[in-house]
């Protein structure tokens, strides 16, 4: 019987791929036993359960970005994770670990590496993370999503570009059912907006501006999400601003749960650059204007939204340079040029990675077998 530790955590994009990887594993040999190790107080402690994933808790924290006495508690909690990590490995005698970023692949990946026990890395950014940097040295194979991350390396015999799994419906449900979903029409132009889980207060400001200016044109249609925690100053912005919002070709959503036939339906997509979602447009093939998250860590947005923008599938703005105008100007420029988006959503397309799991589960099979 295969055991396989998987890790990953600190942010939903180390997570999910971790979670999407140990489903695959179990979805191909319903025999393989998997552990997922993440930290005691992380996301992940609540996440990877309510998945049906078997957790373990270690301790530890990632590292403060400047040198302070944190920086000594963290160093000293690090130390106790890595007895943690030994204790785990001795008693589940993992036939492979799989890290996908974040703090905790840390000790994990690295003790496992020091028993000889065969290990991967999965990297979900164009510009790899410290953490993931430091392992590739130490590990069978690296996985990486965007060719960009292959030169940012020192290992380039241990590189595979794999792609990072997406939900299996995106790219499966038809534009006439998407349109049906949220009552809109599927022969009209439709606008995706979202700023992420928790809102984003700019994106959100600058969209008021593309409505009022979108006012007089029920031709375009606008899917937006503006967030939880953003959701009622908005709607107030609006009523103050006179823009009647609760329209037929509008809606004006707190979250959104159905992304696949959001996607499905959409022409052009405005929000954040995280890489799980450049991976749903581009297997979507969705044209997008990109604002990335200006504190990502190592401002990883950026670095992902320039491989869109490079292979012609993107625009990006700044989230220092966003607001009303400027967003109103973009999409302007976007919706009067229907064949410059058709050759944008194509160039999407051609950097999807539609069988990304496949291909990850195949180098975890052959890895832990080897």
């Amino acid at each position: 019987m295969v055991r396989v530790i998987v890790t990953g955590g600190g942010t939903g994009g180390h997570i999910y791929p971790a979670l999407a990887i140990a489903k695959g594993l179990l979805a191909r040999d319903a025999e393989i036993q998997i552990l997922y190790v993440g930290i005691r107080d992380g996301m992940e402690a609540r996440l990877v359960p309510e998945a049906g994933i078997k957790f373990e808790g270690i301790s530890g924290k990632g590292l403060p970005r400047r040198l302070s006495l944190d920086s000594i508690k963290v160093i000293g909690s690090s130390v106790k994770a890595l007895w943690e990590t030994k204790k785990i490995l001795r008693q589940f005698h993992p036939d492979l670990v799989v890290g996908t970023g974040g703090y905790v692949s840390g000790p994990v990946v690295l003790t496992a590496a020091l028993f000889n026990i065969p290990t991967l890395l999965h990297e979900q950014n164009a510009l790899p993370g410290i953490t993931n940097r430091i392992l590739a040295r130490v590990v069978r194979r690296v996985m990486v999503t965007f060719p960009e991350s292959m030169m940012r390396f020192g290992v380039k015999k241990k590189l595979e570009l794999v792609g990072l799994p997406v939900r299996p419906e995106i790219g499966h449900v038809s534009r006439e059912v998407g349109a049906k979903y949220f009552k809109l029409r599927s022969d009209r132009l439709t606008l995706l907006v979202t700023g992420g889980s928790r809102g984003a207060r700019t994106i959100n400001q600058a969209m008021i501006g593309v409505l009022a200016y979108l006012a007089p044109r029920p031709d375009i249609q606008v899917i937006w999400a503006t967030g939880k925690t953003t959701y009622l100053e908005t709607i107030e912005e609006l009523k103050k601003r006179a823009i009647a919002w609760e329209r037929p070709e509008w809606r004006v959503l707190e979250y959104l749960q159905d992304m696949p036939e959001a996607l499905a339906c959409t022409d052009i997509f405005i929000g954040r650059a995280g890489a799980a979602s450049l991976a749903e447009l581009m297997v979507a093939g969705i044209p997008s204007l990109l604002i990335p998250y200006p504190y990502a860590a190592e401002n990883h947005q950026e670095h992902n939204a320039q491989a869109l923008v490079q292979a012609g599938a993107a625009k990006i703005i700044l989230d220092t340079e966003l607001d009303g105008e400027r967003l109103c100007k973009e999409v302007e420029g976007l919706i009067s040029q229907p064949k410059l988006l058709a050759k944008m959503g194509a160039a999407a397309q051609t950097l999807a990675q539609p069988q990304a799991l496949n291909k990850i589960i195949d180098l975890c099979m052959a890895t832990a077998w080897h």
